[in-house]
């Protein structure tokens, strides 16, 4: 078996999106950009959502022509060059490897006490691989069920924080003293909360008629968490307040402060979110891995596809095996600044090369996808030094491995010796 199963409608594309964003971002992201923001938290969150849309409209365009496995990875390679899609793809890797982690720990640190955080996150890791391992119907269904109690969840805080606190605080104001560049970097740590409409175009190969589903499941994706993510972040910032936002890394918990029952509810709605958000991502990388497997920018071994489950098993399971020493080492806050980062670079990349599409492929101005690049790129350069530092490190790294892996050669899975093609990638001589 090389090729996935299409098995994937509408409904199951669109849970799958609204799954990916009602992650860890609504329930731990705020806290972080409204200490950048301050007062002009919306002002943050309005340009996340504008480069969220730019993103997701190239996305669309993209994967219509391009219905298979590996989203920007593949695009990147066909519409720009091997290289350009290589570090799209291991920016989207790393990047949502960062992701998995801030989830898995958001997840633990909301149902376990602190002393058995990360040992939780681990075991939540297992947990959804082995749930992605069933199949991708089977994925599918666990994310629209997920994504169901974490609306719940949400609904349930902000009916609460506006009838038994009620509101009063500024929700619009200037930033804080970091001004404007604070704003940017907060806007920043919020698209983190946006990214996962993207899960949709990188499984695109298991997607029933794809130029059609993709380009609409993602845009209703989007458009539903954009309305969720606006009223969470003018409930919070009224019933809360920007400096008590600022400080919270539960915020929602806030939100029901002195109701049991209701904050059981929150922890369930959060726990549920952020699982949801990590089996789609979960699913998403080993596509991605697959895609770049297939090309030989990973070890071929992980191409293997199980024959009755139609999944990318190897990929799974290596994947479960890196998280788990991330989760042990990295804190929260860096996770999220270290993904905006790798995921900001994909995009990067997805605007560019939906830019290039020849006018039969096109499906929106191509001034929307210059505005991406744009933002993109004023994003990058605002997020956290150690974010910015941290993933050109790591995207340097996976440049100079495949450097050196062309430069000298490799063998295909068979022992043959393989040599460079004039476009970067490999081929028996």
């Amino acid at each position: 078996m090389t090729t996935l199963q299409r098995s994937l409608r509408l409904r199951d594309a669109v849970a799958i999106g609204v799954a990916s964003m009602l992650g860890a971002g609504v329930f731990a992201a705020f806290g972080p950009a409204a200490s950048s923001a301050g007062e002009a938290l919306l002002v943050a969150l309005v340009l996340a959502g504008l480069v969220a849309f730019a993103n997701a409209t190239s996305s669309a365009q993209l994967a219509a022509q391009f219905p298979t496995a590996g989203g920007t990875y593949v695009y990147g390679r066909e519409q720009v060059g091997p290289w350009t899609g290589f570090v799209a793809g291991w920016g989207f890797v790393v990047g949502k490897t960062a992701s998995c982690a801030a989830m898995a720990l958001t997840v633990a640190s909301y149902a376990l006490p602190a002393d058995w955080v990360r040992p939780g996150a681990v075991a939540v890791v297992w947990l959804l691989v082995g749930t992605n391992l069933l199949g991708i119907t089977r994925t599918a269904r666990a994310a629209m069920l997920l994504a169901g109690l974490a609306l719940a969840a949400i609904t349930a805080a902000i009916v609460h924080g506006w009838g038994a606190r009620g509101g009063g605080a500024a929700v619009w104001g200037p930033p804080t003293d970091a001004g404007w560049y604070g704003v940017l970097q907060a806007a920043g740590l919020l698209f983190f909360a946006f990214a996962g409409y993207a899960r949709i175009a990188t499984l695109g190969e298991e997607v029933e008629r794809p130029r059609r589903t993709i380009p609409r499941a993602i845009t209703l994706a989007l458009a539903l968490v954009l309305v969720v993510y606006a009223v969470v972040g003018v409930t919070l910032l009224s019933v809360l307040g920007a400096p008590r936002l600022a400080g919270a890394t539960q915020p929602l918990l806030l939100l029901v402060d002195g109701s049991p029952v209701l904050g059981a509810i929150v922890v369930v709605g959060a726990v549920a979110a952020a699982s949801g958000a990590l089996l789609s991502l979960l699913a998403g990388i080993s596509r991605t891995g697959l895609a770049m497997a297939r090309e030989g920018d990973l070890p071929l071994a992980l191409a293997a596809i199980h024959p009755s489950r139609r999944v990318p098993h190897r990929l799974d399971l290596a994947l479960g095996a890196v998280l788990t020493v991330v989760v042990l080492v990295l804190d929260l806050r860096g996770a999220i600044g270290f993904s905006s980062f790798g995921v900001l670079v994909y995009y990067l990349v997805a605007n560019v090369s939906a830019a290039r599409q020849a006018s039969p492929h096109r499906l929106y101005p191509r001034a929307l996808q210059w505005l991406g690049i744009v933002l993109c790129l004023v994003l990058l350069a605002t997020l956290p030094p150690v974010a910015v530092a941290g993933g050109l490190l790591v995207i340097g790294l996976g440049v100079g491995v495949r450097a050196l892996r062309l430069r000298h050669g490799r063998r295909d899975r068979l022992g043959r010796p393989t040599t460079r093609s004039q476009d970067g990638g490999d081929r028996l001589p």
